[in-house]
């Protein structure tokens, strides 16, 4: 009693809440760290949102794809397969927290997103443990994502998010200490004269006659009882236009009157053109040319399309940027040891319900995944049968596990040392004995029966 009394009493006291402590309160000296205050994320790119058309919402869709497979550090084993996960600070930056203000799948978003906007960009090392500018042994604790500025032969200029103070700050980074990513969709996307940026230009040429037809000007024209040929008379014209406005804008539902000679000719809308015509040919070739479609966009598409685009358009953008980190953080060394940044995409996301059995009985049955795996893979708790995590195949008979000196009936051998032969001889003449022990019985059951042998 007096033990769960001092635990008690030991809880109470050493409790803590947040909104009980005055010192962050009311914009206590605790309340903030002495930068700049803002009423948005600061370290988001406003470029994100700039783009108010279906450019942004394919932006948008490719990231989230991209930032749905994951990116880790891993060891190989001497055929470049996966083999395990490195516990390391890169491990921990590529799949918990690359920095203060991103998870993991913000950060490969963020990646993408930047990458999509200016078409290269620089993942930086802003924490390590040492110098990395002094000796190649040095471990990264934080990574920031940061768009190139400016080249030089040796190094980059970067514009990075600064957490400490709050702000975006450019800094020269040498370009072996940064992953220098370039988007592998750059001529469709990036170049000057692309699919991307034409259909960009024309969609901001026709927001603007969109605007302008939006405006709320009335498009009349005024014709008057008399021709207007002098000045005098273009004068008296302009003050009678000038008065019609005048009774326009200050009518409460815009009623005007006019003359009884005068005509008014409504203009019912602006000249034609083909700009919405140019606009659906570039969209669908952008479509074309980035390996999608408008399935994709609006999460209709089968599994071949959605295969497709990901092999076209998902996968290359996500191997371009663990090659680069690959060729920048790991070290001559570290590759020799077999360390490799590797990504990995769910193989079971894009499979329907009525497939899954059969592709799950194909991989147990062929000893490819084990139950365990499956059940992890399709989010359900494993099994604690010690059978779950062996690669048997549950279809066929298993050979039961000999127990100490005893002989394993189904393949005649035995757990002692004695020779295969010698089992085998054993286990024939033991077999023998027990089928004359058979006959005897059967014989003593017929002689009881008063049935005669033969």
């Amino acid at each position: 009693m007096a033990g769960l009394l001092s635990r008690v009493v030991n809880s109470l006291k050493h409790s803590w809440s947040l909104f009980q402590d005055d010192s962050y309160m009311n914009g206590g000296i605790r309340s903030y760290d002495g930068g700049a205050g803002y009423y948005g994320a600061p370290n988001r790119r406003s470029g994100y949102a700039s783009e108010q058309t279906i450019l942004s919402s394919i932006h948008t869709r490719m990231a989230i794809d991209v930032a749905g497979i994951d990116i880790r550090h891993v060891r190989t084993d001497d055929n470049g397969s996966y083999l395990e996960d490195m516990d390391s600070d890169l491990q921990n930056c590529l799949t918990v927290e690359p920095n203060i203000d991103q998870g993991a799948r913000q950060f490969r978003q963020d990646m993408a997103m930047t990458l999509f906007e200016d078409g290269c960009i620089a993942v930086v090392p802003v924490v390590t443990d040492s110098d990395p500018t002094d000796s190649n042994a040095y471990s990264i604790q934080q990574l920031r994502v940061g768009t190139i500025v400016a080249w030089f032969p040796q190094h980059v200029r970067v514009s990075l998010y600064d957490d400490r103070k709050g702000e975006r700050k450019e800094v020269t980074v040498p370009k072996r200490l940064a992953a220098v990513i370039e988007n592998p969709l750059y001529a469709v996307m990036n170049q000057p004269n692309s699919t991307f940026q034409r259909l960009k230009r024309k969609l901001g040429m026709l927001d603007a006659v969109d605007e302008q037809t939006s405006s709320g000007k009335l498009d009349m024209i005024i014709q008057l009882p008399y021709v207007v040929k002098s000045e005098a008379r273009r004068q008296q014209a302009e003050q009678r236009r000038k008065d019609l406005e005048a009774q326009l804008k200050g009518s409460t539902y815009g009623v005007a009157y006019t003359d009884g000679t005068e005509k008014i000719t409504q203009l019912n809308r602006p000249l034609e053109n083909n700009l919405l015509k140019q606009v659906e040919y570039l969209t669908n070739e952008l479509y074309v040319q980035l390996g999608m479609t408008a399935e994709v966009m609006n999460g209709t598409a089968d599994e071949k399309a959605m295969l497709n685009y990901f092999n076209r358009t998902v996968e290359p953008v996500v191997q371009a940027i663990a090659e680069a980190m690959k060729r920048t953080f790991l070290t001559k060394t570290a590759r020799t040891q077999k360390q490799s940044i590797m990504y990995f995409r769910d193989p079971f996301k894009l499979v329907p319900m009525e497939q899954l059995a059969e592709i799950v009985d194909k991989f147990t049955r062929n000893e490819v995944l084990s139950s365990n795996e499956i059940r992890a893979a399709i989010g359900i708790k494993p099994s604690k049968d010690p059978k779950a995590d062996q690669l048997v195949n549950s279809n066929m008979p298993q050979p039961n596990p000999p127990m100490d000196g005893s002989a394993d009936i189904s393949t005649g051998s035995a757990s002692s040392d004695v020779p295969l032969d010698d089992t085998a001889d054993d286990g024939d003449e033991a077999l023998q004995s027990g089928l004359d022990g058979l006959n005897d019985i059967l014989d003593q059951i017929f002689s009881d029966l008063g049935v005669e042998d033969g």
